[in-house]
């Protein structure tokens, strides 16, 4: 079983510490550290390198916010994923920060103990977790594309992501298939296919595969 690392960044120490109760009993879940600022998160994520981070959106007296260190610690560690915490259900702000390279969102006080554990497993797993009103304005947003065959698609992406992706759209859709076809662990497996949904900036494998598809890459 691999364990899941996990920083929480918040400026509210009473909602961190009701987040580490939360993950104590969890036998996956392990805390790797807390911030309660944009610096020491930015810096503290960068030292420890979680393997998920759950980021406030708004920290009280700080000129920046979450979404700052989202682009911060995306540009220099791109595998650590980073789940955004918010008191609104704000489509515009969550939308930016998925586009600074956040994997997902949870609203505070309406999440349960259920949503949040699900959002950190999903996550770590590579993978994106937004709402239905997000998910299909980016569903929107790629079914406008046209489909067309592209000889050298995706040039975005290394030659061994566009293998991946390639074999993702011919059937190989679970991490535990790639890596025994390709003889490489589930882990490195993970951080490729995050690193091919992050370049194509879409939210899932369904869409990937569905890019990968019109590309004729399958």
């Amino acid at each position: 079983m691999e364990i899941i690392r996990v920083l929480i960044a918040d400026d509210k120490p009473g909602f961190r510490e009701s987040v580490r109760l939360l993950l104590e009993p969890e036998a996956d879940i392990e805390l790797a550290g807390e911030a309660g600022t944009v610096n020491e998160a930015v810096s503290t994520v960068l030292a420890v390198q979680p393997d998920v981070v759950l980021m406030d959106i708004e920290f009280r007296d700080d000129p920046a916010n979450g979404i700052d260190a989202v682009r911060r610690i995306v540009r220099e560690s791109p595998y650590i994923f980073i789940i955004m915490l918010t008191i609104l259900d704000d489509d515009s702000a969550i939308f930016e920060a998925m586009r600074a390279g956040a994997r997902g969102y949870i609203v505070k006080g309406a999440a349960t103990r259920a949503d949040i554990l699900r959002h950190i497993r999903t996550v770590a797993n590579g993978e994106f977790i937004l709402n239905p009103a997000i998910a299909s304005r980016v569903q929107t947003f790629f079914s406008s594309m046209p489909a067309t065959i592209v000889p050298d698609a995706f040039p975005e992406l290394s030659a061994r992501e566009r293998e991946i992706l390639t074999l993702m759209a011919q059937g190989y859709t679970r991490n535990d298939q790639l890596a025994e076809h390709l003889v490489l662990s589930s882990k490195t497996v993970r951080n490729y296919v995050s690193s091919i949904l992050g370049k194509l900036q879409v939210v899932d494998r369904a869409q990937a595969i569905l890019r990968a598809k019109n590309a004729g890459l399958s």
